[in-house]
């Protein structure tokens, strides 16, 4: 990881491991839709409507913060993406999963329904959905997106992949998330637990969030 000199205008495009697993695929499922934008290096705190100087300097702090090259891990890096929001709009909205935390036994079930809070006006399930990221897909038997039948819905649902080897991640599309742990023992080896992360990103808020999960075995 390195800085951009922020003097000149830099694209710095890269994959990122995401990317890279499924252009390794070469079947087709690396295909690039969409765009986002995000501000994950500046701290908005900074700007001083007091500067000494006048108004052409309120920014000056956030104008000479180092920008970050880009990296590929996905789950680090643009974290904070910018959305448009009704003008006036005192709070940011949040992902409510209705969990901190996911502990699941092997076999068991479980369907997760995210809101979200404080968006347009309320508090409310977005029309576009959900897309939630699994780190380690090996973890479920099923993970699965439901509620979304979109074409670009679809096609990021048929991707879903299933490894005994590597750890690979998963992601789906939905209203709701259906999860089913794992019922292969190999997996856990000497261990009694075997954990993940979710990741949940509101296709029309932007908003984000990101919580353990764990696997536990059952004897």
């Amino acid at each position: 990881m390195g800085y951009l000199n922020n003097s000149v205008v830099t694209v710095d495009a890269i994959l990122t491991k995401k990317g890279r697993e499924l252009l390794a695929k070469n079947d087709g499922s690396f295909q690039i839709t969409q765009f986002a934008l995000a501000d994950d290096e500046i701290d908005y705190t900074l700007y001083n409507p007091n500067h000494p100087s006048g108004s052409s300097f309120y920014g000056q702090a956030l104008e000479n913060l180092p920008l970050l090259e880009a990296f590929p891990d996905e789950t680090q890096i643009m974290k904070y993406k910018l959305t448009t929001l009704p003008r006036g709009t005192a709070r940011m909205p949040i992902l409510d999963l209705g969990f901190t935390s996911i502990v699941i036994k092997q076999g068991a079930s479980l369907a997760i329904t995210p809101q979200t809070l404080n968006y347009l006006g309320g508090n409310q399930n977005e029309a576009g959905g959900y897309t939630a990221t699994i780190s380690d897909v090996r973890l479920f038997n099923t993970f699965e997106g439901v509620g979304i039948d979109t074409a670009n819905a679809t096609t990021l649902n048929n991707q879903s992949t299933t490894t005994l080897g590597t750890n690979v991640s998963s992601t789906v599309v939905g209203t709701t998330i259906n999860l089913r742990a794992t019922t292969t023992n190999t997996l856990f080896g000497t261990n009694t637990s075997l954990q993940a992360t979710l990741t949940v990103v509101g296709r029309d808020s932007g908003a984000r969030i990101q919580i353990p999960v764990t696997v536990n075995k059952v004897s």
